[in-house]
């Protein structure tokens, strides 16, 4: 037995043209209208719940006639409460209808017009120029930035904390995560694993040839910084995941289709990390992390090629820190051959003429010891350091315009001792063994 009135239904049908229907269709349509009717009012029944209220609206019965594919029902969207009235058209048969609005002519005539909307434009802005945020209206000032700042964060932030501030009214919107399809993270692992493969080596240099030739891996750029970063800083005592690191940064700098410009302020630690670092490996050789330094010299020299224009103070600060390895008496002395190498790798001649050649003499007295004892340990690398030191003079001979044959009117003397006194009696000597007069002027006239 239906609860659906089965009369309805006849009077529907007499309206379209159908004059008779058997009791048997009048129950199966009266079954269906009631299935249906259920089927959309329990739908309806979701977005109320969903949108935490205790009252039905109609809004409700048109989302529910949409998710069930059923074309809604116009002209009873309304913002205000509507009100139903009752009326009797005979003995138990009331009849509910829409109570209308009565309006006062006078007072719609007289009330003032609304302003006219604005039309509807298009602005543009840079929201960020090479990561950072311009100054402008359209983006938040720093004091927004602050303010948000102190909102407590997290499920376990305290709200109390958040009404004492006055920003308990504050919405904090999640962080948004850097998705990345499978292939780049099988690619990303499979990468990573071949570049610290020690046995593969055809695998590893598969890699590394990837990398500086792949065009598809700028998703993949701040993952490749973190893992330089975070293996140089977990592995000081491995040489060769130390180098395989560099090889992957000079990789991943020899692409040309990157855009890691915004990503150097993070790359540069780790490879000043392995010019200067104080102790690399665990070798018993002492000249066994020699090529590593040589090795980030390079790459430093070719960051400041690349990127020195886009950052006006690269340069500046990368000298002023291989500087200061150079010249400290209390760096051991792989970090002051880092710092020899990386100032000439930096600036060249210039930077050679202007940081070492007046220090030469000075820092010559450090490497003096070991390099006149033959029982002493730190002979190896005091040698390596004086070669470095006159390999980075050297360059000062290229910028000679004028040839000299050779000392003459016996003046041989004269310039040694001058050499001597500039540059000290160790470099002077190494740099009279090479017999290139022209070297030594270059040396006597800067």
């Amino acid at each position: 037995m239906s609860v659906w009135n089965p009369d309805n239904i006849k009077d529907v049908a007499e309206s379209i043209g159908i004059a008779s229907l058997s009791d048997d269709v009048l129950q199966a349509l009266s079954s269906d209208i009631e299935y249906r009717l259920s089927q959309v009012l329990e739908e309806a029944l979701k977005f109320m719940r969903h949108s935490r209220r205790m009252t039905l609206s109609t809004q409700d019965v048109a989302q529910s006639l949409r998710v069930l594919d059923i074309e809604p029902l116009y002209g009873y969207e309304s913002t205000r409460p509507l009100r139903f009235g009752e009326a009797s058209i005979g003995p138990g048969q009331p009849l509910f209808y829409v109570e209308d609005e009565e309006v006062d002519f006078e007072k719609l005539i007289n009330a003032p017009l609304p302003k006219v909307p604005r039309e509807i434009s298009l602005t543009a802005h840079w929201l960020a120029v090479e990561g950072v945020q311009p100054t402008i209206p359209q983006n938040p000032t720093l004091a927004d930035s602050r303010n948000q700042d102190l909102v407590p964060k997290g499920p376990g932030a305290n709200p109390n904390l958040a009404a004492i501030s006055g920003s308990d009214n504050i919405t904090v919107k999640p962080l948004v995560k850097h998705v990345l399809s499978k292939e780049l993270q099988l690619y990303f692992g499979n990468v990573c694993s071949a570049v610290l493969d020690e046995i593969n080596d055809e695998y590893r240099v598969a890699a590394l040839a990837s990398i500086r030739t792949d065009p598809g891996l700028h998703q993949l750029v701040p993952y490749f910084v973190n893992f330089i970063a975070e293996k140089v800083t977990h592995n000081l005592k491995d040489l060769f995941v130390l180098t395989q690191i560099m090889q992957l940064t000079s990789a991943l700098l020899e692409n040309k289709q990157l855009y890691v410009d915004p990503y150097i302020g993070s790359i540069v630690p780790p490879v000043l990390t392995c010019l200067v670092g104080r102790h690399l490996g665990t070798s018993s050789d002492p000249l066994a992390h020699y090529p590593l330094r040589n090795i980030a010299a390079a790459l430093l020299g070719s960051i400041c090629k690349k990127f020195a224009k886009s950052s006006h103070t690269l340069k500046p600060r990368l000298a002023r820190t291989c500087l200061k390895h150079f010249l400290d008496p209390t760096k051991p002395l792989g970090a002051s051959y880092g710092g020899i190498i990386g100032l000439q790798a930096i600036g060249g001649t210039e930077v050679v003429r202007a940081l070492i050649l007046p220090n030469v003499k000075e820092y010559e007295s450090l490497i003096r010891e070991p390099l006149e004892d033959d029982t002493s340990p730190k002979k190896p690398e005091a040698e390596a350091i004086l070669t470095a030191l006159v390999g980075a003079l050297q360059g000062l001979e290229d910028d000679m315009l004028d040839s000299v044959k050779g000392l003459q009117n016996g003046d041989g003397g004269g310039q040694e001792e001058s050499l001597k006194e500039k540059v000290g009696p160790l470099i002077a000597g190494r740099v009279l063994e090479l017999g290139r007069p022209k070297f030594v002027k270059a040396l006597l006239e800067d």
